[in-house]
Parts: structure tokens; sequence; C-alpha cells
């Protein structure tokens, strides 16, 4: 597999949390937090409001200059229609959204969203210029009857399918049964599936995609843990839940590199 150099991504998804007006008091503070701890330009930072603050947080983050990413939590399968509350993709690359997240285990669980549905919506994503964050993981009794990376496995081999060769995505493995839970899978735990996620990209996308492919982590991540999963081979970040509201802990989260044997 080629060698590349991938940069760390720390993704914070605020779910439905934080409105307009409070999405720009927390952009601010973390900024300021970020700055004043000279925070590293290797690490990429990208937020993922509710639909409703991202334009507020898209003016923010190009007045002052924010080296943020934007990304939006979901997106329609679809361009444009009849669809009564759906969003088009279309609709935020006009926002300069570079990020969708796809198939949050939230999605699937909540608004029964089938493999084929995640496909159909990466596909969305990737014709309207934006990179999905493609969420897999398996649930406890998943976990029980087939083990930590079949489920995760074959919902990206669904994701990726009919996608060309060196297409952009992002991979992030969830644990379904440690999201909220306090009790995050361990880094070897973590390791053993994202190397087995990047194997799933090689043959869906070629050797060099799946060499630049970031996979992240997300479950539990926390300023306390987040090194230890950053020290393996093939985590390349964090999708962050609860933690992404708190400031100081997301930036801490962010500054992993500055934790003790990183």
């Amino acid at each position: 597999m080629a060698v590349t150099t991938r940069t760390p991504l720390i993704a914070g998804n605020w779910k439905m949390n934080l409105d307009h007006l409070q999405s720009v008091a927390f952009i601010q503070k973390l900024h300021w937090t970020l700055r004043d701890a000279k925070h590293d330009d290797a690490v990429e930072v990208a937020v993922f409001p509710p639909f409703t603050d991202l334009r507020t947080v898209q003016t923010l983050i190009d007045a002052d200059r924010i080296p943020f990413a934007l990304g939006a939590q979901d997106l329609s399968q679809h361009d444009s229609g009849a669809y009564t509350g759906e969003v088009s993709g279309a609709f935020l690359t006009k926002l300069r959204c570079r990020y969708v997240i796809v198939g949050h285990s939230e999605r699937r669980e909540y608004h029964a969203e089938s493999d084929e549905v995640v496909a159909s919506k990466v596909q969305a994503a990737i014709r309207n210029g934006l990179v999905p964050v493609i969420c897999v993981g398996e649930t406890a009794e998943d976990l029980e009857k087939h083990g930590a990376s079949a489920v995760p496995v074959g919902q990206l081999q669904k994701a990726l399918e009919g996608l060309p060769a060196g297409t952009e995505v992002v991979v992030a493995y969830e644990p379904v049964w440690a999201i909220g839970s306090g009790q995050a899978a361990t880094p070897d735990q973590a390791q053993d599936v994202c190397a087995k996620l990047r194997g799933v990209v090689a043959e869906a996308l070629g050797a060099d995609a799946a060499a630049a492919t970031r996979i992240l982590y997300g479950g539990s991540v926390k300023a306390a843990n987040i090194a230890s999963f950053m020290r393996e081979p093939d985590v390349d970040g964090a999708l962050v839940g609860g933690a992404s509201l708190l400031v100081d802990e997301f930036a801490a989260i962010v500054r992993y590199q500055k934790h003790v044997g990183v």
C-alpha cells in the first residue's frame, strides 16, 4: 500500500444542540481557546452544527478567518424536488460546507436508514462536491453475534459501491455500544476494526485512496483517552459527540499532541 501522511481530523458533531446564537459564542470561544494555546495547525478541526446554525457559523468562520472546516449532520438522497423537510447537498455546498455526516448510528436507528439509503446519500454528497463522513459501527448485539468488524465492514462495502477509484471520503468507526456510554472501545479494538476498514477502502477505491483516507474513531471520546487512540497507525482522528459541546474539553482533544507520550 502506498505511504502517505494523513492530516488528523478532529470533528465535533453537535447533534441537536446549540441554537444559532449559542453557536456564535461557542465558535468564538473555541477559536480563542485554541489560538491562545498556540494550537498546531497540523490537526484539522471541523464542526458539524445543526442545519439552522450553518449559515451563521459559515459567516462567522469566513468573516473572522477562523481555521475550522464546516460540515452538516446529514443530507437528502435527492438534489431537489418535493421532499418536505429534506436538505439538498447542493444547498450545503452553497454554504461552503466541506463535509457531511452520512449513516450516523442515530440516523440508522431512529430513522431506519438502511445500507442502501446510506449508499445513495454518499453518492449525493460526492455528486455535490461534499466529502462524506461515512459512519459505520456495531451494536452490542452485533458485537456478541458477529464480532467487532463484520458489521462495520459490511456497511462500508455497501457505502462505497460504485464509487470511482480515488474518491475522497472520510470513514468514522463508531461502535454503537460505546456512544454516550462513557465506556470507549480500547485502542487495540479501534485499531483492529480501523485496519480492516482501510482494507475495504483499498478494495473499493484503490491502494492510493486507502493510504490517503482518514479513518476516525467515535464513541465516548474525551481528552483523557484521545491520545491513546491517536497512537494507533490506522486511527486518524475522532468524531466527537458530547465532548464537542464543551469548549475546554474539545480544545484539549484537538490538542492531543500536547499530551504526555504523543
